[in-house]
């Protein structure tokens, strides 16, 4: 691998790094070529730079530390692979480089050429110091016939003696697998075959492995009864996407159970503490390690404020004058940077949150009608009401277990509130929808009312004259009391703003929306964009090269969404994590979502052919989009479709470059492989379905890419960034409910006739729980500084494609110009839910934003 080139001509390189401690300025301790590593990661033999090891962070890379060798794309060995030049080291720092990014550093170095050995495609790189450190860029300059080459690196780099094989870049040249230079073919195989590693033994942190696991890692039999959790994944029973392998030995208890510890993310999946959304991510953890246990102890075992709130005012006294807190406690709470931002104290004894916007405006506006229905199609679930196409509503529970779960809604029920309109008339029209969690809920409600005190719950709304929904009926299930398999046991509510009748009313609604709080966190943002994405970036590591073009399109898609699903099982949706502390299911929380991805269907994440199956849009190749909305005035909808057509007209333009016939598509192994993979091990317990795409034709392959990227950007943006505008005054959004709508003759009943807000208080999330929800779901609608949004890259130079670039200024071009009609629409005083009652514009869709909590803003990827 030594000595190819002659002395000669030199090609000047610009090396681009950060070092692991970059924002403290630790230390690097460097090693000496003679120099080992032992298990312990201490020195053993050889020499450190600087007596002691302290040594300033660019200086620490100079001498003999981090050395690279050039491999050619155009000259091979006498085995056929590309030559490999003479390892060459860094040798200058500098410290004035322009274009440099916050807390990086560049590097020189010259390696000889010589006209044998061709245009570089290639280099390895190795580490000789103690510490890693991230590899942001490579730049080569003065090649003849090249000009520059650029490697667009992005990875974390290790000791080498922590690799089987030396870590490689290649260039941000584009090939498919047939078209790569024969130099190249072999080192393009050999990289993908490290990421896919052996399947075998636990996952250390410095690798950059992707495999397949299942969900046995949410519970930990070993420490109870209490944290015993269903294995998701690799049975019918349990059907579920899957996750990345760690590796992890088995409970003692459960050999199906994966102990737990510390969640493996592949390492260039997790930046460390050199990215800004990276202090979000801390946040989350800093927040169920730290914060929750000094929550519980001011409320339970200090007892310094009850665990209820009495009044309206004292829930808006979160936002206006805080919660008081111990000296003591403050102390704790204080230090944590993660949380300094997100956590306010201001100086003072208090715990602040900031205003959600539902409440900016007007303190009551939540509770009108109009807005309850206006947040079914622009709210921050906007994607589960359907058209009522049934009368009355059936379930597809299966009766032999579960008996009778039809609707008792009847025409006498609605009428009154249809404007003179019959049931029929009414749905000839298109007029009723309906928002169903009846289903869903009805199996699990036995155990949930253990605890809780639940009902399955059915809404039905009338679309006005107006545009706007009006909810004309609620009817609220439980299991019947002799038994689930004798059906349900239902009560049909009506809507009312006088006296007794108009609390229970919005007592009714309180229980829907639990329903839809749960159903939100659980399916429409955790499985349906979260978890569902996992697989296809397991896959597209592991079989489609950096060098492939749909690599280069799907990559910006990836980024952070393995690191805050690991978290995720590690503090939210574990056993008795945050999710089961504070949302309606508890312990069946993740259990309810496996069993709705029963019914996931691949191709209906597609915008068009989701509102298509909702019955809220019919096709019309004369309509925009080639689709007529039901309700015209449907924000998301409206907004969505014209973000779904900008991405599926780039990936268009885009895969076209490189597939020119559909026989292109099927040729190329690759990609061929990476479907596969996707389908039968990612989505494996779905792998039979007949509605996958086949990867037969450029058109399979823009409508499959065409819905990763919509599921991660859009869907995902749509999901989540409204969660504390609209819940963080958990009034309008409860998570729990703790009694059922009382009964004349009770004390309940006279406790709400006496006081409203006391018995609706008493009905919903609890104080404790609100401050977690509240914590959480400020977290998760916050942008970060350095956040990348769709239409965005990076860096300007990932491809060298310049046809590419074209076609993605195009499309960045495109979002704009949507932005702007978002915003002109929003100014519409006759769109009346895209402002509604709270008087908060529908911007989810807007795609870009600032950093922290602005309602608006389409990040590339999950990365929150």
């Amino acid at each position: 691998m030594f000595g190819i080139l002659n002395k000669g001509q030199k090609i000047k390189g610009t090396v681009v790094l950060m070092p692991k401690n970059v924002l403290d300025f630790n230390a690097i301790t460097s090693i000496g070529k003679g120099g080992v590593l032992d298990a312990a990661g201490n020195l053993i033999g050889g020499l450190t730079s600087i007596v002691g090891g302290v040594v300033d962070t660019a200086t620490a890379f100079l001498g003999r530390n981090v050395s690279m060798q050039l491999i050619s794309a155009t000259k091979t060995d006498a085995s056929g692979k590309g030559l490999v030049g003479k390892e060459t080291f860094l040798n200058k720092h500098l410290p004035q480089l322009p274009t440099l990014g916050a807390r990086q550093d560049a590097f020189s170095i010259n390696f000889e050429w010589d006209t044998d050995f061709g245009i570089p495609g290639a280099f390895y790189i190795r580490n000789y110091t103690q510490a890693e450190f991230f590899l942001v860029s490579v730049t080569l300059e003065d090649i003849p016939n090249r000009e520059t080459v650029q490697f667009v690196c992005n990875s974390w780099v290790y000791n080498f003696k922590n690799y089987k094989k030396d870590r490689i870049f290649f260039t941000n040249d584009t090939y498919l697998p047939s078209q790569t230079p024969a130099s190249l073919l072999h080192y393009r195989a050999e990289e993908l075959d490290n990421l896919r590693g052996d399947g075998t033994g636990e996952r250390k942190e410095w690798e950059r492995i992707y495999d397949y696991d299942i969900y046995n890692d949410l519970g930990n039999p070993d420490g109870g009864d209490k944290f015993v959790r269903p294995v998701l994944g690799g049975s019918s029973t349990y059907p579920y996407p899957r996750r990345v392998r760690s590796g992890r030995k088995p409970t003692r208890k459960d050999p199906k159970s994966e102990k737990p510890g510390v969640i493996y993310v592949p390492r260039d999946e997790n930046f460390g503490h050199l990215k800004s959304s990276d202090f979000l991510i801390y946040g989350l953890k800093s927040l169920s390690q730290d914060v929750l246990p000094l929550f519980q102890a001011v409320i339970f075992d200090l007892n310094f404020t009850p665990n209820e709130f009495d009044s309206f005012d004292e829930v808006r006294g979160l936002f206006e004058g805080g919660i008081k807190l111990p000296t003591d406690i403050l102390s704790k709470i204080s230090p944590l940077p993660a949380l300094k931002e997100i956590l306010r104290t201001d100086g003072e004894q208090v715990l602040k949150f900031p205003p959600p916007h539902v409440i900016q405006v007007s303190k009551s506006a939540w509770m009108t009608d109009e807005e309850f229905g206006r947040e079914m199609v622009a709210g921050v679930n906007p994607c589960v009401i359907r058209l009522l196409q049934e009368f009355p509503p059936k379930s597809t529970l299966d009766t032999i277990v579960y008996g009778d779960q039809s609707s008792t809604i009847t025409k006498e029920h609605l009428e009154v509130n249809l404007g003179g309109l019959t049931v029929e008339e009414a749905l000839n029209g298109n007029r009723l929808f309906i928002l169903d969690y009846h289903d869903a809920f009805m199996p699990y409600l036995e155990r949930i009312n253990l605890t809780a005190k639940a009902y399955a719950t059915r809404t039905i709304l009338f679309l006005k004259d107006d545009g706007t929904l009006k909810p004309v009926a609620i009817e609220l299930s439980l299991p019947h009391s002799n038994g689930v398999q004798y059906g349900a046991e239902s009560k049909v509510f009506l809507p009312s703003d006088v006296g007794e009748e108009s609390t229970i009313w919005l007592l009714a609604k309180a229980h829907v929306i639990v329903n839809d709080s749960c159903y939100h966190q659980l399916i429409s943002h955790w499985l349906n964009t979260h978890a569902t994405i996992e697989p296809f970036i397991i896959a597209t590591n592991r079989h489609l090269s950096v060098l492939h073009p749909i690599n280069k399109l799907l990559y910006p898609h990836y980024r952070d969404t393995i690191n805050i699903n690991g978290l995720a099982r590690q503090a939210l949706i574990n056993a008795d994590g945050i999710i089961e502390q504070t949302f309606l299911p508890g312990p069946n929380s993740v259990e309810i979502s496996s069993a709705v991805y029963k019914n996931w269907v691949f191709t209906d994440q597609a915008l068009p052919a989701d509102l298509i199956k909702r019955g809220l849009a019919i096709e019309d190749s004369s309509s925009p989009h080639g689709l007529r909305l039901v309700i015209q005035d449907y924000p998301y909808a409206v907004d969505g479709l014209e973000i779904w057509d900008a991405i599926k007209t780039w990936v268009q333009e885009y895969a076209s470059l490189y597939y020119p016939t559909d026989e292109a598509v099927q040729k190329d192994t690759e990609l061929q492989t990476w479907w596969k993979e996707a389908v039968e091990k990612g989505h494996g317990d779905l792998k039979d379905k007949p509605w996958w795409p086949k990867m037969q034709t450029l058109q399979d392959l823009v409508q499959s890419c065409s819905i990763i990227i919509w599921t991660a950007s859009a869907l995902h943006a749509a999901v989540n960034f409204g969660q504390y505008p609209y819940g963080g005054y958990i009034l309008n959004r409860p998570t729990l409910s703790r009694r059922f709508i009382p009964e004349k003759g009770t004390p309940e009943y006279d406790e709400m006739v006496k006081s409203p807000q006391k018995a609706y208080l008493r009905t919903i999330t609890p104080k404790y729980q609100t401050l977690v929800d509240l914590s959480v779901i400020e977290i998760l609608s916050r942008h970060a500084s350095d956040e990348v949004y769709l239409g965005e890259r990076d860096s300007k130079f990932w491809t060298s494609d310049s046809r590419a670039v074209q076609a993605f200024q195009k499309f960045g071009s495109k979002l704009t110009e949507i932005e702007g009609k978002i915003i002109e629409r929003n100014k519409d005083s006759s769109l009346k839910n895209r402002y509604g009652p709270i008087q908060l514009p529908y911007n989810l869709l807007l795609r870009s934003s600032e950093e922290g909590l602005t309602f608006r803003g389409i990040p590339n990827s999950i990365s929150i």
